[in-house]
């Protein structure tokens, strides 16, 4: 299997780091996008340099155009862009494809393959909300970084493991990382 990830500027770069490390561990191919303000977020959010990453993704600079990502014809299962911000999600509803990120996000649309984004800014202003409702549209899965609290968490990694076992429910992946409702562990 092959999943694109993407990390951008929004807060909740976490979320993208620990879904990556939850892929690897899977045995799962990641090729990694991270915008410039989002490799900055992680850096300050999490202690995180995307040098760190490449012993669990291919990472791709976002203004490589030519990388394999950018090809209708290079076969992924899907993508995932976590955390979204209002720019990269509005950059991939109209269409801009001019860095590699929404180039790749508008390929995985256009070969109906599965695209998650995770938007983690709030609150939303009416053409936040066009542009998710155009995404939505076109089949895309919106998936808020608005995570449960029935499983009643003590810990962030808890919170976090919720929103990226909900990622993972998205890309058809089976995983022990939250507690489902009407079940135990």
């Amino acid at each position: 299997m092959r999943i694109i990830v993407g990390i951008t500027g929004a807060s909740g770069s976490i979320y993208g780091y620990t879904l990556i490390r939850a892929l690897h561990e899977m045995g799962i191919e990641i090729h990694l996008i991270a915008t410039e303000m989002g490799v900055k977020v992680m850096q300050f959010e999490c202690g995180v340099d995307i040098k760190d990453l490449k012993q669990y993704a291919i990472v791709h600079h976002n203004q490589n155009l030519f990388a394999s990502v950018a090809s209708g014809s290079f076969k992924t299962d899907g993508m995932v862009i976590v955390p979204c911000s209002m720019n990269s999600l509005g950059a991939i509803a109209n269409g801009v494809g001019d860095a590699l990120l929404s180039r790749a996000a508008s390929v995985v649309m256009k070969e109906r393959r599965n695209l998650v984004i995770v938007p983690r800014e709030a609150p939303f202003h009416l053409i936040h909300l066009k542009n998710m409702t155009t995404l939505a549209e076109t089949g895309v899965s919106i998936l808020p970084a608005s995570p449960g609290f029935y499983h009643r968490p003590t810990e962030i990694w808890e919170l976090v493991n919720f929103m990226v076992g909900r990622i993972m429910d998205e890309l058809g992946l089976e995983h022990e990382l939250m507690e489902r409702w009407g079940e135990k562990k």
